[in-house]
């Protein structure tokens, strides 16, 4: 069992002839909005179910009708949604906004909403092997710090953690305590995966970042590909897959969920056996993510695809 940790919310996304339109409405009208289920860990957490993998989602999530959309979303995935806590809040909006590349900027409405008042659950679901945390849930007070908690007391329980911290510049108002924050991380994660942009907004390397903690870095970098970073020095990168894109929203989650599925497949769910994989299965591995992050980039939304349409590791 995979446990993915973190907010479920809604992506508002433009559509339309205006979908590009600036919000002071320069550029023409203003586009519709059409909400779609979304949030980092949501995302992998769909990913995960829809490739085959066991996955529960642990969360906080609301009682209204976007909250029991988002959990409709899970079930239908196949995703066990017994750890989710509920409340009465509202759910998290994200509005975004979509480049001429595809690529997705958002602006959060996040102020007194479910997720922030995640509280750390007395137990994981018998048999997790692993546990995803990231994006806005770590951010996000006072849930933030019992994400922290549950992250650190997984490692110390031996379950493998993984992290994705896939910042939202907007949503962190001090970065330098945020990058403090994020290196105190290290020392209990196992697989450290982030985007280029992610890289230069923390200023740190993989070379660094593998001292303090992690047994490997994988880093993305959108349409050229996906490299790991290894404690023993070697790096294995494979190209991104050529694809129509209609927009980047749910890729990185996508990477994420493939990235565990395909260790999971491979008997590598443990920091040892992940820094002992072989270049030949890290090959495999992350052509299988940039296969799967490909499909997602060619519908509109987080759809990440299901196992038959990725194929075999």
């Amino acid at each position: 069992m995979i446990v993915v940790a973190g907010e479920a919310l809604i992506d508002l996304v433009p559509q339309g002839p205006n979908a590009g339109a600036g919000p002071d409405g320069g550029r023409g009208p203003l586009p519709d909005l059409a909400p779609r289920l979304g949030g980092g860990p949501y995302n992998t957490a769909v990913a995960l179910g829809r490739l085959g993998s066991p996955v529960a989602f642990c969360s906080r999530v609301s009682r209204d009708a976007f909250g029991e959309a988002l959990l409709g979303g899970l079930r239908e995935a196949g995703v066990d949604v017994s750890p989710v806590q509920r409340g009465d809040e509202p759910t998290t909006l994200a509005v975004a906004s979509i480049g001429a590349d595809g690529s997705a900027g958002y602006s959060f409405y996040v102020e007194g909403t479910a997720d922030r008042l995640f509280a750390v659950p007395g137990a994981l679901p018998v048999g997790t092997r692993a546990v995803s945390f990231g994006t806005c849930s770590l951010v996000l007070e006072p849930g933030a710090t019992a994400y922290e908690e549950l992250m650190r007391a997984s490692a110390a329980s031996g379950v493998f953690t993984a992290l994705d911290p896939n910042i939202r510049a907007g949503l962190i108002p001090d970065p330098d305590a945020y990058r403090a924050r994020f290196k105190s991380w290290l020392p209990s994660t196992a697989l450290l995966k982030l985007s280029e942009e992610d890289a230069r907004w923390l200023g740190g390397t993989p070379q660094e970042w593998l001292t303090a903690g992690p047994s490997a870095v994988v880093v993305t970098s959108g349409g050229e590909g996906l490299t790991a970073f290894t404690r023993d020095g070697a790096t294995h990168s494979v190209p991104g897959e050529d694809v129509d894109v209609v927009d980047t929203i749910g890729a990185g989650d996508t990477v994420n969920a493939a990235l565990l599925h395909g260790l999971s497949a491979l008997g590598a769910l443990s920091p040892i056996a992940l820094g002992q994989l072989s270049g030949d299965n890290w090959s495999r591995l992350l052509r299988f993510a940039a296969r799967a992050a490909a499909i997602t980039c060619s519908r509109a939304g987080a759809e990440p695809p299901y196992a038959a349409e990725v194929g075999s590791l």
